[in-house]
């Protein structure tokens, strides 16, 4: 009877043990295939309509190409050739039925004890007086959310625009795929539905003199994507660029391109799409009576379209990275390939650069030493172990030199592949050559650009690339020995974790 007794009385607090245990065990199996569910829909997830977006080929007289360029001044300074900023300043001037602008950096933080010039304010004044010159101009403004501290403060300059009568969409990245999955199914899952929006508490850490933020606004903040893009566009032209107008960002080094005719109706419609998703209104439409439309721009095959030499295509997102990917690999030997970039890090990319030199294609990267960020230190990621990753795998088939940055960014992202035989092969814009800018992930814009040898666009790149290798008339650009040194293991070891993760913002 004794044992019988034994064999059937469990003591119950053991046996609520035992069921409180497997239930967690239960819920967190259940998390775990939640999470992993959420990852996949995220990073598999159709785009938004209009992204992705792919012009079609046009035939265009000229193509204006832009730069800015800072160097040391030899004498403990630097000097700033300054050319893009100007130019759009010139064309907010010149606009009278609409300026669509879209622009990742518009703001005035900057870190204590900084100082810029006001390039910001002096946009949002231009924009201003201009619509007061016309009342009727129509004024669109896409911009990231990081302008306003995700949603933590507004940003006064913006504000002022709204007050004007402009409209201003500040994209919904919610609808992009997720380039953080792990962080960001977690997110997602437990923090998306309080918002972001309050009285920040916690300071900011992308500049002192902003306002603080929320931790919610952090939460959002740490899902690294973002509405890249850098355009403008008026009734008379377009222009592309790598640059923002932001005063910590006024000494990057930058290229853009101004095109004319049809395109800007494609760089329309892509706008259009991004307002669709972000519950923003209706962008102004191109006209075939603008002065942008007279110009000589014409689908390329077209009888109309012999005479014009150049040829040009609008892309966004993964196609700039298609793109990208069939011009290094149609390169043949006697071919150059010129690259000027501030992050790069993409596999696929770094593959067709070692087989291209491989193939006999003479190969020169000038890339910015990734040393400063803002007036912060950056420890070199991802280039420098890039670099050393790319000479080792070509065995020496390219040649790589760090553009010489005082204080500020090589932030240029061109190609330009000199072709022996047919035409050159362009392209710039917004996209830096990493998974998140080139796969479906963050929005992007670039020209795509076909341009006949001798042509004033082709002497033009061959004169600023030749100016920065070369050092013709200042140090524009260091030996791969100057950081050679400075690519510690460890910063190896980092680099290859956070590609694998995605914690990272290139």
């Amino acid at each position: 009877m004794a044992s019988l007794f034994k064999q059937h009385t469990t003591p119950p607090r053991r046996s609520g043990k035992r069921r409180v245990l497997k239930g967690i065990f239960i819920a967190f199996c259940v998390l775990i295939l939640w999470l992993t569910a959420v990852m996949i829909h995220q990073t598999h997830k159709p785009l938004p309509a209009g992204t992705s977006y792919e012009s079609p080929l046009y035939s265009v007289d000229h193509v204006d190409f832009l730069y800015d360029l800072t160097y040391p001044d030899g004498k403990g300074g630097f000097h700033q050739e300054r050319h893009i900023f100007d130019r759009m300043l010139q064309m907010i001037g010149e606009a009278r039925e609409y300026v669509v602008l879209d622009l990742f950096l518009f703001n005035d933080y900057v870190h204590k004890g900084q100082s810029y010039p006001d390039v910001s304010g002096e946009m949002t004044r231009r924009l201003l007086a201009q619509k007061q010159k016309y009342p009727k101009l129509q004024i669109v403004f896409v911009t990231d959310e990081i302008n306003t501290n995700y949603d933590s403060a507004p940003n006064p300059l913006l504000e002022q625009l709204k007050q004007a009568g402009a409209q201003v969409i500040i994209t919904d990245v919610n609808p992009l795929r997720d380039s953080t999955p792990a962080y960001s199914a977690v997110w997602r899952t437990f923090f998306q539905w309080f918002g972001q929006s309050g009285t920040g508490w916690i300071p900011n850490l992308m500049a002192s003199n902003a306002p603080d933020i929320t931790a919610r606004s952090y939460l959002k903040l740490l899902n690294v994507k973002a509405n890249h893009r850098k355009v403008l566009a008026t009734e008379n032209s377009a222009l592309i660029s790598s640059g923002n107008v932001h005063n910590a960002s006024v000494f990057h080094s930058n290229i853009a391109f101004e095109v004319r005719g049809q395109i800007t109706r494609d760089i329309l419609v892509s706008e259009q799409a991004v307002a669709d998703f972000s519950g923003g209104g209706t962008l102004p439409k191109w006209s075939a009576s603008s002065s942008s439309a007279r110009a000589s721009s014409k689908p390329a095959g077209s009888s109309e379209a012999a005479s014009a030499p150049l040829k040009v295509r609008y892309l966004t997102e993964g196609k700039i990275y298609k793109y990208l990917l069939n011009s290094i690999k149609d390169t043949a030997k006697g071919d150059t390939l010129w690259m000027g970039m501030f992050y790069l890090a993409d596999t696929q990319v770094m593959k067709e650069l070692v087989e291209a030199g491989h193939r006999g294609v003479q190969i020169r990267l000038i890339l910015d030493p990734n040393q400063n960020a803002f007036g912060q230190e950056k420890i070199g990621l991802p280039n420098r172990p890039v670099a050393e990753e790319l000479l080792e795998r070509s065995g020496q088939n390219m040649q790589i030199r760090w553009y010489n940055t005082t204080k500020e960014q090589y932030h240029t992202k061109l190609l330009y592949i000199a072709k022996a035989t047919g035409p050159s092969i362009i392209m710039g814009g917004s996209a830096n050559f990493t998974a998140r800018n080139l796969d479906d992930l963050n929005l992007e814009n670039d020209l795509w650009i076909a341009a006949p040898k001798g042509s004033r666009l082709t002497q033009d790149l061959d004169q600023y690339f030749g100016r920065i290798w070369y050092n013709e008339g200042a140090e524009f650009s260091l030996d791969f020995s100057a950081y050679h040194e400075r690519s510690v293991w460890f910063k190896d070891v980092l680099y290859r974790l956070q590609k694998i993760l995605g914690f990272t913002t290139y």
